[in-house]
């Protein structure tokens, strides 16, 4: 059952992270808004039933998630237009993080309504925080594609990105993920981070050819975190008589298009595309 609205009074959005893992990560902010407000609106409102029984929270739930932002972030957006105060929260971490949300602030900002952050846990964060890699400038990829040639794409377009990089995936895709990374951005430092701050959280370091190891051995399941080592200036370095000679055999030994074995040197020297087309562009190598 909703609370009684006051008349006149300004509805306000509320934008709440909430624990990716251990409960006691919730704000004291987090649990008076939640408290406060008219209406919660949630991704699973089982997974935040969880939350509302450990801070004694009661405030009516209501459903929202990718299956039917369309159908209701409409009626969510008519309830703040009259006033009501709502606060949204997704399963784990801060909302359109790589999770519903987004349409709903959209929405909102459209119609001149206020949206108010209220922060606190983010798996990006928290996986950077301890990752031992450098963290005063990353790049978050979200969850890379689930095709490997497309996967492989994106990652392609990161060659040269000197920045960390973040970004979630499935167990189950794990390691043949992190195989690709290998292939197209080279043997660099990673970090898996499972199981971010629950009981069986864990985290396997180093080189990908050795983790790719481990990761083989061991049993995945639940959130993973990947944080891979951006590029140094030594592997943008490159050898443009090797790429030279790499890419003239091997357009006299296959068939394939300029194009082609362009992305295929590329790929195998771990270098941009642009790069590669440049030798092929010249002449006379110096």
């Amino acid at each position: 059952m909703e609370k009684k609205v006051e008349k006149n009074k300004e509805g306000k959005l509320y934008i709440v992270a909430t624990p990716i893992g251990n409960l006691e990560d919730i704000t004291l902010r987090a649990i008076r808004i939640l408290k406060e407000v008219d209406l919660v609106t949630a991704e699973d409102t089982r997974r935040t039933k969880i939350l509302f029984n450990r801070y004694e929270i009661r405030t009516p739930l209501m459903s929202l998630h990718s299956y039917n932002e369309y159908r209701m972030v409409p009626l969510i957006i008519e309830k703040l237009l009259n006033g009501m105060s709502v606060a949204y929260c997704c399963d784990a971490g801060t909302p359109g993080i790589s999770d519903p949300g987004y349409l709903l602030i959209k929405k909102a900002i459209e119609k001149n309504l206020r949206v108010v952050p209220v922060p606190g846990p983010s798996a990006i964060i928290t996986a950077v925080s301890v990752s031992g890699l450098p963290m005063s400038s990353f790049a978050f990829l979200g969850f890379l594609p689930q095709k490997s040639n497309k996967r492989r794409e994106i990652l392609q377009k990161f060659v040269d990105e000197q920045r960390t990089l973040v970004f979630f995936e499935s167990p189950r895709r794990l390691k043949v993920c992190l195989e690709d990374i290998k292939k197209i951005l080279g043997n660099r430092r990673v970090v898996i981070c499972l199981e971010l701050t629950k009981i069986h959280e864990r985290f396997i370091r180093g080189y990908l050819e050795d983790v790719l190891l481990e990761v083989g051995d061991y049993p995945l399941k639940g959130e993973v975190t990947v944080v891979v080592e951006g590029a140094s200036e030594r592997e943008k370095v490159f050898d443009p008589q090797l790429v030279k000679k790499k890419l003239d055999e091997l357009r006299s030994s296959t068939t394939l298009s300029l194009r082609d074995c362009i992305k295929k040197v590329a790929e195998e020297l771990g270098i941009s595309k642009k790069e590669v087309y440049r030798v092929a562009l010249m002449k006379d190598l110096p």
